[in-house]
């Protein structure tokens, strides 16, 4: 937690704001000083795995507790539950969150209080609920996942591992289209567009991050695709850009007797604040690909719907 120690910030703002600006800045402090509290107060320290002392005046944990769960100090904590004019990054924030064990919607509040984006987004967000996963599943034989705006696959039905792989056999942080578009060597020879595809889903992830820059999981992402792909380095370079639209794709699987799946993406936005995750269908274009859909899907005794 050195990391997070270190980021911490005592540092006033500098009180250049105007007076609209101010006063909206110090509303939205006091309601994250007074939802800090709301959930400190709740958990117990036997919660927090810290023994109970004898006398406690306060319920819940005490303002020193949360500083040592959070590796933060305790006087820069107590002006933050005080609503004073102090830096918050998104590393201290998430350290307190997960000390104040809140929920993914109490940790969406919280950074949206706080004003900073939340470097976990991707694992905090509600979006991938059981009803996804049941149309997700209900889909079958057609192959389905759920994405997010990143393209990380963060979820996927057993039709989609049997025509692109499973994604739960990869690493988590190599779940993620663009990444297996860039970089897998079955991606590379399997998809028979892929590299007139590359250039599009780059672009469509550059217009994507216009709306997230500053947010360290995208950062993370961009910087990784650099730094493992020369490919994604020259096509990168050329600031392309390309919206989010219907298409047909060519699959050639690698068993003989499936051969080659034509199959149009569909795209499902799960909610207007999801942050971009949808449920995205391959629905077959012709009648022999729904045959060869359904031809796996016997295979591994998946029943269709």
């Amino acid at each position: 937690m050195t990391s997070v120690a270190a980021s911490e910030s005592a540092a006033r703002t500098d009180g250049t704001t105007d007076g609209t600006t101010a006063g909206a800045d110090a509303a939205r402090r006091g309601e994250l000083a007074a939802f800090l509290r709301s959930r400190r107060e709740r958990i117990s320290p036997e919660q927090a795995g810290l023994p109970r002392t004898a006398r406690r005046r306060t319920p819940g944990l005490r303002r020193e507790e949360v500083a040592t769960l959070a590796a933060v100090g305790v006087t820069w904590y107590t002006w933050l539950e005080q609503g004073r004019a102090i830096n918050v990054s998104p590393g201290v924030l998430d350290a307190i969150v997960r000390a104040l064990q809140m929920d993914p919607t109490e940790r969406a509040h919280a950074f949206a209080l706080a004003g900073t984006p939340d470097p976990h987004a991707e694992t905090a967000h509600p979006a991938v609920t059981a009803t996804t996963l049941r149309t997700m599943r209900k889909l079958a034989p057609y192959p389905a996942a759920v994405k997010n705006a990143r393209y990380d696959i963060l979820a996927a039905n057993s039709a989609y591992a049997d025509v692109f792989g499973d994604p739960e056999e990869l690493a988590p942080e190599h779940r993620n289209s663009l990444w297996l578009m860039a970089t897998s060597a079955r991606w590379r020879t399997q998809f028979v567009e892929r590299d007139a595809m590359l250039p599009v889903i780059v672009a469509k992830f550059r217009q994507a991050m216009a709306e997230h820059v500053a947010e360290p999981a995208w950062k993370a992402r961009l910087d990784g695709l650099l730094a493992e792909s020369a490919e994604f380095r020259a096509l990168w370079e050329l600031h392309d850009v390309a919206p989010m639209a219907p298409h047909v794709k060519r699959y050639l699987h690698p068993d003989p007797d499936i051969g080659m799946l034509r199959l149009e993406h569909r795209h499902l936005w799960l909610s207007p604040d999801s942050g971009g995750h949808r449920l995205v269908a391959y629905v077959p274009v012709d009648e022999e690909t729904e045959e060869r859909l359904e031809k796996l899907a016997a295979r591994r005794g998946t029943p269709a719907g």
